[in-house]
């Protein structure tokens, strides 16, 4: 036998882990490629693909591996890390999460693989999740209202800065930036602040302080270096300004100290890492916003509200949806569109398990070692600058800050070295006692002095000022205080699960959206401890595994892209955005070409891209699409004309946002470049792109990467993301700083964003390589032609190819049946509910159309059930159209339907109830049931409730 057949016939007889991802077996391909007219995938993809930019060859991935060796893999880069005890603060701290919680939501589908809550009635247990949440925010803060969480605490500020300049009354340009604020914050606070033309000015709000040359100011509460400092005279003065003024808070210590409410501030912002979530090496984290009631329509992000539904129960909604950067596009002063779902339930969930007091009891805990741990380097001699303090101090070490850096890390400990002379050391709810004493010896190695200190060390008293301790109530809703024991809060979990549809449920056709399988497998590094017990700052030294692991990703993203380089830091699809269009804006600037400030872009653009542009100081010119949804080819060489040498860059989406492969997108890119722009590629539909072409080589400059879509970080309910971007050589230059070092450009306040899920999307290109990945694009095209073929003769299919076909996604018209019967996109949305379906994307790009991406992870079954409960809605669309029922007499004006409906003793609707709840072919056994009947919107709106309700509103009728 030949040594490569014996090698072969030892490996592992099992399918490989495309099989598993992707969902078509070979037959159902065959079926599928006979259905859609094509002899053969490489064929389709010939009909698809232009053939300028089609990539003929492998991108350098190799073989994909096994589960079980990728998983090894990982293991030995992950003992690459090393885990040390972190006392380093700023912003990051060890926690401790329940695990009922880690098990029921962090590790479990229903939570993970839900999509943003646009759907209401197929989203209650997540929007419940979310208005605990914010409920709990408003609570600790003293403020009005609360949104459902942003990226991280450093963007949270430079939002809360963008909505201070919309909002104040004073016309001053600059921003005060309390000089004790975490130093990742201030970074990105000057990336923000200096293409809009916002002046930062660093000081001591006691000393530095001038009210009038300020619209804004942003104080830390306690500051960065653990002081713990009364802002309400520095609050007085900016208020006689007419300045805005916003606290960034420690949300632990709001539950002994005053909150920034209270204290006069008008934004709070922060991070809530520390209930429950770990240190991740920067995230993800759910940052979060209050804001007083004056400027609730004014807050970015997402905002959950509550309303009632047609039979006039109370539900929850996301209120005021269409949010400033589609309203304003390139007026909007935030491009914000994401939030940090998952997270930030994680910690609503933790907050509710402990609830106030126990909550109140950590931070006490916490205090008290710290109180213990200063007293006892004073009686060592050894002088502690901060004078009031909650958890953090600060220690002056005369010079040797390096020695007493070394100690701690020969005894497991990490530090904060601040300079030469002074340490910070900052405890959390993961400290004990043995800690203190390591701490001790590392100021003092001799064993009998530490000993006869602490039997000398009297019990110290508190350190927190007596005029800031906290007297205002928090988290007084009966909610917090429901689910004490581990039994009540796993029914709670499986209860609000249960209320929701997500993708362990059900195909969630979204276009743009890819939601795809999250494997198992890719999901489990992300609670290993060597990856999600590191401190984002920690020494390079301890975070060698992660070097290597950031290293291979960027390796393949490059081999994927085309690109030469790539920034992890973005953790978001816009924050991606940002970057790529600050990067450029830097590069016409080092050439001298700083003029160069318009940006096109089509008007088919999502609203983050006109909203991108605007924030580093772009102007936005508008390139029209053609008939066929394609950018104008003649109306983008005038705008080209137009702006001259004015002209920075155009943003496309790649294929279109019409899920289309344009032909002329070399030549875009080459007229952009003629003219001395740049070509931005939004990298939102990258999922019909990998193995089949590369912006990089077919002229684009620069791209995002949604891991969240395309390389399988799961969208969570709505976040988190990351957007990654890659970049051509000469951009590499401009890519983001690390935050930390003041770095340019830095737009998250981690120098690698979310870093603890970036092993999801390493261990799903390392299983897949060159040819698994090739294969799940092909897979995702076919599946959206199949959908397109099944569907055309029922819809018309919006927008095609050259030769007739769709990319990964399609577009179906439902305008002409509004027109022709009254029946409204969301009439046919709310309908596939009863069929068990999540509704595709409404009204996007196209209003009154469904944007549908079926992706590659679903088989021929799924694929035909989908499209069987459409063409089931077009025959019910067809008796109304035959006047058999009016439009408002019809199931479809009445979805979806609940069992309220199903148990109404009083049902009088024109059609039979079986026909309303169990529409044709949904099976009795396997039915959802949505938790709430079609939601009042306007109601929702015109009564603006974002907080939880009073118990007395969740009694139910009787049915």
């Amino acid at each position: 036998m030949h040594s490569s057949t014996l090698w072969r016939t030892a490996r592992p007889a099992a399918e490989s882990f495309c099989a598993r991802h992707v969902g078509p077996r070979d037959g159902e391909v065959a079926a599928m490629l006979e259905a859609v007219g094509a002899p053969s995938l490489d064929a389709l993809m010939e009909q698809t693909v232009p053939a300028a930019i089609r990539l003929r060859g492998a991108m350098g991935l190799g073989e994909g591996l096994t589960e079980p060796a990728v998983l090894a893999r990982l293991r030995a880069i992950a003992g690459r890390n090393r885990v040390m005890t972190s006392l380093i603060g700023q912003g990051y701290y060890g926690t401790v999460l329940p695990g009922v919680i880690q098990r029921n939501v962090l590790e479990n589908p229903a939570w993970y693989t839900a999509y943003t809550p646009y759907q209401p009635e197929i989203s209650q247990g997540r929007l419940e999740a979310l208005l605990n949440f914010q409920t709990m925010v408003a609570d600790l803060t003293g403020l009005d209202v609360a949104n459902a969480s942003l990226l991280d605490e450093a963007t949270a500020a430079a939002e809360a800065m963008a909505l201070a300049r919309r909002v104040a009354r004073s016309k001053a340009d600059g921003f005060f930036v309390d000089a004790d604020c975490h130093p990742q914050t201030l970074a990105v606070l000057r990336t923000r602040a200096e293409p809009m033309g916002w002046r930062i000015i660093v000081g001591d709000p006691d000393r530095d302080l001038d009210a009038e040359a300020v619209f804004g100011a942003l104080l830390q509460y306690p500051g960065s270096s653990g002081q713990v400092r009364d802002p309400r005279g520095a609050i007085a003065r900016l208020h006689a300004a007419q300045a805005v003024v916003a606290m960034a808070a420690d949300p632990l210590a709001l539950t002994v100290l005053e909150a920034p409410g209270v204290l006069g501030a008008d934004i709070a912002v922060g991070s809530m890492q520390r209930y429950g979530m770990p240190m991740g090496a920067g995230g993800p984290h759910a940052a979060y916003m209050a804001v007083r009631d004056a400027y609730k329509r004014n807050i970015p992000g997402r905002l959950v509200g509550v309303s009632v539904d047609s039979r006039g129960q109370p539900a929850y909604r996301l209120a005021l949806q269409t949010r400033e950067q589609h309203i304003r596009r390139e007026k909007a002063t935030s491009n914000i569109c994401t939030a940090q779902v998952l997270p930030a339930v994680i910690s609503a969930m933790y907050a509710l398990y402990h609830g106030p007091d126990g909550l109140a009891d950590i931070a006490r805990r916490v205090h008290g070692l710290t109180a213990i741990l200063a007293a006892g380097l004073r009686a060592l001699s050894v002088r502690v600058v901060t004078e009031y303090f909650f958890d953090t101090i600060t220690v002056a070490t005369s010079g040797a800050s390096g020695l007493v850096r070394a100690r701690a890390e020969e005894a497991g400990l990490n530090l904060r070295i601040v300079d030469a002379d002074h340490v910070g050391i900052s405890l959390d709810e993961t400290t004990t006692p043995e800690i203190v004493r390591a701490v001790w010896r590392c100021f003092c190695p001799d064993a009998r002095r530490l000993e006869e200190m602490e039997r000398a060390l009297p019990e110290p008293g508190g350190a927190l000022p007596p005029g800031l301790l906290r007297a205002s109530p928090f988290m007084t809703h009966p909610v917090f205080h429901a689910h004490r024991s581990e039994t009540d809060m796993l029914r709670y979990l499986r209860r609000l699960a249960d209320r929701d549809l997500a993708l362990d449920r059900t195909m969630i056709p979204l276009g743009s959206c890819t939601m795809k399988l999250n494997a198992t497998v890719e999901m489990m590094p992300v609670t290993w401890p060597e990856f999600c017990d590191i401190h984002p700052y920690a020494p390079s030294a301890q975070m060698e595994g992660y070097a290597v692991l950031f290293d291979e990703l960027e390796r393949m993203l490059k081999a994927v892209s085309g690109y030469d380089a790539v920034s992890l830091q973005p953790n978001s699809g816009a924050q991606g955005e940002y970057a790529g269009l600050l990067a450029i804006r830097a590069y016409h600037r080092a050439r001298g070409e700083g003029g160069r400030d318009i940006c096109l872009i089509p008007a088919s653009a999502h609203g983050t891209n006109p909203a991108s542009a605007q924030m580093v100081g772009m102007r936005v010119v508008v390139v029209a699409c053609d008939a066929q949804g394609n950018v104008d080819i003649g109306d983008l060489k005038a705008r080209i004309a137009q702006s001259g040498d004015r002209l920075a860059a155009i943003m496309i989406t790649y294929p279109s946002t019409h899920g289309v492969f344009e032909e002329s997108v070399v030549e875009i890119c080459d007229l952009v470049h003629a003219a001395g722009g740049q070509v931005y590629l939004d990298g939102a539909n990258m999922n019909a792109q990998v193995g089949l072409s590369r912006p990089g080589a077919f002229g684009a400059d620069v791209s995002h990467f949604n891991l969240h879509k395309t390389f399988c970080i799961p969208h969570g309910g709505g976040g988190p993301g990351m957007g990654p971007i890659g970049v051509g050589a000469h951009l590499a230059p401009f890519l983001p700083g690390v935050p930390q070092e003041g770095g340019a450009n830095a737009v998250s306040a981690a120098p690698y964003g979310s870093a603890a899920v970036l092993p999801i999307s390493w261990t799903y290109m390392m299983l897949m390589g060159d040819a698994g990945l090739r294969r799940a694009t092909e897979i995702a095209i076919l599946n959206s032609n199949y959908v397109a073929s099944r569907l055309s003769g029922h819809y018309p299919v919006l927008y095609r190819g050259t030769n007739g076909r769709v990319a990964h996604e399609c577009i179906i018209d439902l305008r002409p049946i509004k027109d022709a019967t009254g029946i409204t996109v969301d009439d046919v949305a709310k309908r596939l509910i009863d069929h068990g379906f999540h509704a595709p994307t409404v009204s996007f790009p196209v209003a009154g159309t469904f944007m549908i991406e079926p992706t590659e992870s679903e088989n021929k079954a799924e694929l035909d059930r989908f499209c069987d409960a459409m063409i089931a809605i077009r025959a019910e669309i067809a008796d109304i159209e035959a006047g058999v029922l009016s439009a408002e007499e019809s199931p479809l004006r009445h979805a979806p339907h609940t069992v309220r409906d199903l148990a109404d003793p009083a049902w009088e609707r024109a059609y039979d109830r079986r026909r309303g709840c169990l529409p044709s072919g949904v099976a009795a056994a396997d039915k959802y049931w949505p938790p709430v009947n079609r939601l009042d919107n306007a109601y929702g709106d015109r009564n603006l409730v974002c907080a939880c309700p009073d118990m007395a509103s969740y009694q139910e009728d009787a049915v």
